[in-house]
């Protein structure tokens, strides 16, 4: 209970449903922080991968960065891994030293395979030695074995006699006259059989004791013991224990020896290592408990939280890479500390709790950003990390030919080549041959697979892009795409939603367009077939193109007082608008 939770860990991480860019720029970051001697930076993503990102990832043999779906502060982050917890066979001896060591209010009582079987508090373990003046024998009483005992005592023994048998014995100090001794115990009924008779080197009391058939005798002070004594101890079956002691500590060290097992509390509060934070601060505030055991899905300790542990920051981390809107983000993003931001979106309306390192560039790539990171630092990629940006600069700027390319995207993209050992007319032949993500994936996953959802003037949509040779399978497959969007729509409560299909050999593109009818209706771009697709010749960037363009429309639509609003998944279907 005494070690620190997980060590710090950075996640760099791209925006949901990621793209190569995405993919590309968490690789190429966390390989320049590593190059720069940070340790815990790991590339991730909160998205599957398609063929063409696992086209690039194989190409330049790179695993797919670690997958990530929520960074919600949970239990797992701020609990106590390194339990100082007891045994349920252990005594109060080995309870008290353990919090007496590390400072510790509840021990979870636990079996050899770390099940839990309840807890121990310092308070419990107080009251147990407490004394009990009105019931003078159960200050006397305790339940041990004699090996337990010799173990705490720290003592020698000169007769085992079953040595691991844990009884209910009764402490009693042969400090008087040998007649007075007996009578005491007589009157107090103890059996001689569950006594244990402390005494020093008192001859006569060890006779008697042995004579009367007593569990054990413990000898204080290190004194030595006749082996005539011994010898008639083993004959009759009674213990011999010699404690280094002297008589008052041996006696209070006896019942420390006793089994915590009457002491433990069977009921305690457990939680799941999973458990959100923000969902249990309502619940620790009105609990009663010191701590809470955090158990895996198989009942085992996996570590304990108390409410000090509460106030423990998360060490989890984010650098954002390819966006800075919260609407992108992994789930969580806003409850852990973001640290970075490399980007070459717009701005949008992200807040800190303290100032950050924050790189915006107007510039094709992310990738093209790092690059430009190693180039500053006076470092070079590795060639397998220069293909990785490669990459990245030739799947988000269409190897130069979109108009977010510029002059800075085509040196970079040079410079990296020429590390790499690759020529970039190859690798984008490569990149853009390796598949159709409309052929290879259901289209709810096509629709899935590039979006992003946006927000102007309280309007909330969604854009997703694919990018393929030509428009045919496009056109085989438009309208479960339509329903897929149209699902997508509803689903996310948005008012419109969006798909952008480029075709690479052309560099134009088809929009789809799914929601409020209104709103689809001042689309002024040529209108194809009945569905609410039209012909965006020289539009490739949802970028720098369609998302301006779509934002105008809005703005129209709000000068006019006609702004749109999303519909639930209750509703009517769309109905299709014409032009």
């Amino acid at each position: 209970m005494t070690a620190a939770p997980n060590a710090p860990q950075t996640y760099i991480v791209g925006h949901r449903n990621p793209d190569a860019d995405a993919v590309c720029s968490a690789i190429a970051y966390a390989a320049l922080k590593k190059a720069q001697g940070h340790t815990g930076y790991v590339p991730a993503r909160c998205g599957n991968t398609n063929a063409r990102i696992d086209t690039i990832l194989k190409r330049f043999n790179q695993p797919a960065p670690t997958y990530i779906t929520d960074v919600t502060p949970r239990v797992r982050d701020v609990m106590i891994e390194d339990v100082v917890s007891v045994n349920v066979n252990g005594t109060c001896a080995q309870a008290l030293e353990l919090v007496d060591r590390y400072d510790v209010r509840v021990l979870p009582v636990i079996t050899d395979e770390r099940y839990v079987r309840g807890q121990l508090s310092i308070f419990d373990l107080g009251g147990f030695f407490v004394p009990k003046i009105s019931a003078p024998r159960e200050m006397r009483k305790v339940i041990t074995s004699l090996d337990h005992i010799a173990t705490t005592l720290n003592a020698r023994v000169l007769n085992d006699v079953r040595m691991e048998d844990s009884e209910e014995l009764f402490i009693r100090i042969g400090a008087m006259d040998v007649r007075s001794f007996w009578k005491v115990s007589k009157d107090e009924n103890i059996p001689a059989d569950r006594s244990l008779v402390i005494v020093g080197d008192r001859w006569d009391i060890q006779q008697r004791s042995i004579q009367n058939g007593v569990r054990a005798i413990i000898i204080t002070g290190n004194l030595p013991v006749e082996d005539e004594v011994v010898t008639q101890a083993r004959e009759a079956g009674v213990a011999i224990i010699v404690s280094p002691h002297d008589t008052a500590t041996t006696s209070w060290s006896i019942r420390t020896a006793s089994s915590i097992a009457p002491l433990v509390q069977s009921k305690f509060s457990s939680l799941s290592p999973d458990t959100r934070l923000s969902d249990l601060r309502k619940k620790m505030a009105a609990s009663n408990a010191q701590a809470f055991m955090v158990l895996n899905d198989d009942g085992r300790l996996a570590g304990i939280l108390t409410k000090t542990d509460m106030l423990r920051p998360v060490k989890r981390r984010l650098i954002l890479v390819d966006h800075n809107e919260m609407t992108q983000a992994v789930p969580g993003a806003d409850q852990v500390e973001i640290e970075e931001i490399i980007d070459h979106h717009r701005l949008g309306s992200l807040n800190t709790a303290r100032p950050i390192f924050f790189i915006n560039e107007p510039i094709g790539s992310t990738c093209s950003i790092i690059a430009d990171l190693y180039r500053r630092a006076n470092l070079e990629p590795s060639p397998e990390i220069a293909g990785i940006m490669m990459s990245g600069i030739i799947s988000d700027t269409l190897h130069l030919h979109s108009p977010t390319s510029t002059q800075k995207d085509a040196e970079l993209l040079e410079w990296l080549s020429q590390v790499a050992g690759v020529n970039s007319q190859q690798l984008a032949d490569e990149i853009f041959a390796s598949g159709s993500v409309i052929l290879s994936s259901k289209p709810e996953d096509v629709i899935r697979s590039d979006y992003k959802i946006y927000e102007e003037d309280g309007v909330r949509f969604s854009v997703s892009q694919v990018e393929e040779l030509g428009f045919g399978n496009f056109w085989d497959h438009h309208r479960p795409l339509a329903d897929a969007l149209e699902a997508l729509c509803r689903e996310e409560k948005l008012v419109f939603s969006c798909l952008l299909v480029t075709d690479i050999n052309t560099q134009n593109s088809l929009l789809l367009v799914k929601g409020d009818p209104d709103f689809i209706a001042r689309i002024n771009h040529p209108h194809v077939e009945k569905d609410e697709i039209f012909d965006m010749p020289g539009i490739v960037s949802r970028k720098k193109q369609l998302i301006p363009y779509l934002g105008s429309i809005l703005k129209e639509m709000q000068a006019d007082g006609a702004m749109p609003t999303a519909r639930g998944e209750t509703e009517a279907p769309f109905e299709p608008a014409t032009n």
